[in-house]
């Protein structure tokens, strides 16, 4: 899908989206990812998983394939006849394969896996592949680094499926690039891009603005700018242009140098919109300057310029930072007043508002309310709730919201699983910390390698090595790299204990990642040399 606006990968809220496409309709939201405030405000995103109606199978159904998919034993087991005894070939439908991709990446899984799963979906002659679906392969073959294996799969699309080529698939794969690897290679990667992939399309203005926001979203303001004076001869820039520029300058926190750029544009003909304005409000609330937020919200308005519902929102999280409870609250009711309706990112600012005020009752209470209006909970909230218990050393509060959330069958976001295991081990609460590890796994997520290394080390450190040792075992069964810590801490108490036979069953299936998997910084088989089998 397009969008009108600048679109940032891996940030924001909970939006709802009506998609259809033939008979295809999806009834319910994208459970999108936060980042910075502005996220709220700019664009849609990648969504985490999508909650679809469909006659033809359940959301049952997308979580038990991909728990298949996770479970497989990689790369011991191949996928593919797992996938033939699983997916007979008349449950495989473009919207059932788009919900399946997207869980994967909700689920950090393997990016190998879900390519595998992708391509043996392509070879299914009834299988009408999407670009989401095509997107979404990409996202997690590029989060991974298979740099490789994301061209390969896009050169290989351009030749079958030249239609799912999108600027989306473009943002992706620059954005990764750009943030991973050098400007040279960026821009090398952009030109390989209308020489080798889109062949036949000429790069214009949307292209550009694809490249400008790939080194503004990894806050490299400076190469963007130096891409923007070098093309834009070429290119004709336009109102995006400008505002994905503006971004680059108001994520790397320099507001005077925001300002000089936005005045500038101004002195060129530029017509500021919603989201130009959205922006400069945003920077300012988030170094606290919330009087200088309010100032251009009423500039916004004697321009006859409307707010939007993401205006009044990070005008909220700027009272909210400011410690103003009083406007954020005013603000808040100030919403149906103009005839718009709070959703879930509303409803998330005030509850910040109300935690940074140490009102932790009431940002409760409107939690709760929250349920009883049918408004959506989505990771922000859950992570922002559990941030005011932390601050108010709430132990009994953080259990028990941690068994609502389970009893509500959500599972949250890789920030909010690391806070809560590193709770969970810290305060001595290991049977929370296995119990939110397996209900994990049972969803089919891979849990995030940060998790595990809390895990491990709280449980070897209180002699509990074998429950320590399985964990382990089960996170390089789903073809996730094992950390050189938690590796070296096995190490140690295996030895120690004189369990030889699991170091050895460790290290094998360390070699056997070893051989599909490129060797990255930190991890246990980067340092295979030092790994001794006995």
């Amino acid at each position: 899908m397009v969008t009108k606006q600048v679109q940032w990968p891996e940030n924001g809220r909970l939006a709802a989206i009506l998609i259809s496409q033939g008979k295809r309709i999806m009834l319910s939201f994208f459970t999108l990812s936060r980042g910075n405030k502005l996220s709220q405000i700019t664009c849609k995103r990648h969504p985490l998983f999508l909650l679809v109606a469909c006659k033809s199978f359940s959301l049952t159904d997308v979580e038990r394939i991909t728990k298949v998919i996770n479970d497989n034993r990689f790369p011991e087991e191949p996928l593919h006849p797992t996938l033939l005894k699983h997916l007979p070939p008349g449950s495989i439908s473009t919207v059932f394969v788009e919900n399946a991709l997207g869980r994967l990446f909700a689920a950090h899984s393997n990016g190998l896996k879900a390519m595998e799963f992708f391509k043996f979906c392509l070879q299914q002659s009834h299988f009408i592949p999407s670009s989401f679906s095509f997107e979404m392969t990409l996202h997690i073959l590029t989060r991974m680094r298979y740099f490789e294996k994301a061209w390969e799969l896009m050169m290989e699309i351009g030749r079958t499926h030249p239609s799912l080529l999108t600027l989306k698939a473009m943002s992706i794969m620059l954005s990764k690039i750009a943030k991973f690897q050098s400007y040279e290679d960026t821009l090398e990667a952009f030109d390989s891009m209308e020489k080798k992939v889109f062949v036949g399309k000429t790069f214009g203005t949307e292209e550009f603005n694809v490249l400008l926001r790939a080194f503004c979203t990894q806050r490299e303001v400076k190469e963007a700018r130096s891409v923007f004076q070098k093309m834009h001869a070429r290119f004709n820039p336009n109102t995006k242009t400008m505002n994905i520029l503006l971004l680059g300058f108001k994520g790397s926190g320099d507001v005077t140098a925001m300002e000089l750029f936005y005045h500038e544009v101004i002195r060129r003909g530029f017509k500021p919109t919603a989201l130009t304005y959205n922006i400069r409000i945003d920077a300012y609330c988030k170094k606290g300057y919330f009087g200088d937020g309010l100032r251009i919200f009423e500039e916004m308005e004697r321009t006859n310029c409307l707010p939007t519902l993401e205006t009044i929102t990070t005008l909220i999280h700027g009272a909210g930072i400011a410690r103003n409870l009083v406007k954020a609250r005013q603000l808040f009711d100030e919403i149906c007043k103009r005839n718009l309706q709070p959703d879930t990112g509303a409803y998330n600012a005030l509850i910040s508002a109300l935690i940074k005020c140490g009102e932790l009752n009431s940002a409760m209470s409107l939690m709760d309310e929250m349920e009883e209006k049918d408004i959506g909970h989505d990771g922000v909230t859950y992570h922002t709730i559990f941030l005011g218990l932390l601050k108010k050393n709430d132990t009994d509060g953080i259990c028990q919201l941690y068994h609502r959330m389970i009893d509500r069958k959500f599972v949250p976001k890789t920030h909010t699983v690391v806070m809560l295991m590193k709770f969970f081990c810290v305060n001595s609460r290991l049977d929370l910390g296995l119990h939110f590890w397996q209900y994990l796994l049972e969803k089919g997520y891979c849990p995030h390698g940060h998790a595990l290394d809390l895990l491990v080390t709280g449980l070897c450190s209180r002699g509990r090595l074998q429950e320590a040792f399985e964990c382990s075992k089960q996170y390089l069964e789903r073809g996730m790299r094992l950390s050189e810590v938690v590796y070296r801490i096995l190490e140690r108490f295996l030895q120690q204990s004189d369990n030889k036979d699991k170091l050895r069953e460790l290290n094998e299936m360390i070699k056997k990642l070893q051989s599909v998997l490129a060797p990255s910084k930190g991890h246990a088989f980067a340092h295979s040399s030092s790994i001794a089998i006995e």
